[in-house]
């Protein structure tokens, strides 16, 4: 592999080493269960959505064995309709209801280990998979454009769109859409599903349910490609402070005094893909006190009573900071995330003025070092 987990020669200290990258994804290596799952922690459930994530982050750090292991492990848990099961633990399905966000991600995740691979028989295999995938999310897609978040083991719908859901699913969807050309095989009905969300997303906020408490609804629009450039900096900047703690990286929720590592890392990749990197670099360093001796990081950090919360050092965590780094490094991951080269889907002439951008002219500031570290000095 090329990547060297290094920042571009700006005088940008390296954010990990390479044994550090290759330290962490030993760690999420050695929480895969015998099958080719890969729990949140030894003995927690299984998701699609997490466990892909952690299936992204070993093919990069060149755990191949492990993440073939996973893409296994996916393949066999596929349902009939094309779904998987919200939660399974030790091969035991405890929810049978299935998320449309968790379904969808398998396009972006095979997408990314074709741009790592180069590996048409990997895609050609996988191929089946996401198509199913992403023809169950699509059957939960409204009029309006927004998709349902969920359908109910009984096979009943949750009537209720998630911004965060749906924006990568957008994602999800333009790398379904870069596979399907891939092999031979165009698929006109997802391009019409990924231009109506697109436009959903951008021009209906009412259709969308209200989440404003967790920072990943300010974030996850831009990660997903409906908000970018001055729109992008302008929703990141909206609420910085109330989700940025200085020195110690990203709260999951506004109310709470807790920070957290891979919604720490999300915000950075968003970050560095409105040009904001200095910025997002400086929040993978300030979650440096999370990372375990082993490579693993905990969860998060309840900073009023000093003490990481949950008691559990997270797969999915662990696969954000080197999702994160690969993204700063200019890597395959920022390929992945930034979509340049991927197809839109149909385009709605209106989504490119719905939105008007904010003042352009102050940068996001960067994240200081908090009263913590001054203590802990």
């Amino acid at each position: 592999m090329s990547h060297t987990y290094a920042l571009p020669s700006d005088g940008t200290p390296t954010l990990l080493t390479r044994a550090a990258i290759i330290e962490t994804a030993d760690a999420i290596a050695a929480m895969q269960e015998p099958d080719g799952a890969i729990p949140w922690s030894p003995g927690d459930h299984t998701d699609a959505w997490d466990h892909l994530e952690c299936v992204m982050a070993l093919q990069l750090a060149g755990r191949s064995d492990a993440a073939a292991a996973g893409w296994e492990w996916l393949a066999r848990s596929q349902r009939p309709d094309g779904s998987w099961p919200m939660r399974t633990v030790a091969g035991v399905v405890e929810d049978a209801g299935a998320d449309s966000n968790q379904c969808a991600y398998v396009a972006a995740a095979a997408w990314h280990h074709w741009l790592i691979t180069g590996d048409r028989e990997h895609a050609a295999r996988v191929w089946p998979v996401v198509r199913a995938a992403l023809d169950f999310v699509l059957d939960l897609q409204q009029p309006a454009g927004q998709v349902w978040w969920a359908r109910a083991a009984d096979g009943s719908p949750h009537p209720e769109a998630l911004l965060t859901g749906c924006s990568s699913t957008l994602h999800s969807l333009r790398c379904g859409l870069a596979l399907a050309d891939l092999v031979g095989e165009p698929r006109s009905e997802w391009e019409l599903g990924a231009g109506m969300l697109r436009h959903a997303l951008r021009t209906r906020p009412e259709l969308f349910g209200r989440r404003d408490r967790w920072s990943m609804d300010l974030y996850y629009p831009v990660i997903g490609g409906v908000f970018r450039g001055a729109e992008g900096r302008a929703r990141l900047r909206s609420r910085w402070d109330d989700f940025v703690v200085a020195g110690l990286g990203a709260r999951c929720v506004d109310d709470q005094p807790w920070v957290t590592g891979a919604e720490t890392c999300e915000l950075a990749i968003a970050l560095h893909l409105v040009g904001e990197t200095e910025a997002a670099c400086q929040l993978v360093r300030d979650i440096g006190h999370l990372r375990h001796d082993d490579g693993s990081y905990w969860t998060g950090w309840q900073f009023e009573a000093e003490a990481n919360w949950p008691e559990e050092r997270s797969s999915w965590t662990a696969a954000a900071v080197i999702l994160a780094v690969d993204t700063l490094a200019g890597g395959v991951t920022e390929t992945l995330f930034r979509g340049d080269d991927l197809p839109t889907g149909l385009v709605f002439p209106r989504d490119e003025t719905a939105v008007r951008p904010g003042p352009d002219e102050v940068l996001l500031p960067r994240p200081r070092m908090g009263q913590l570290d001054e203590r802990r000095k």
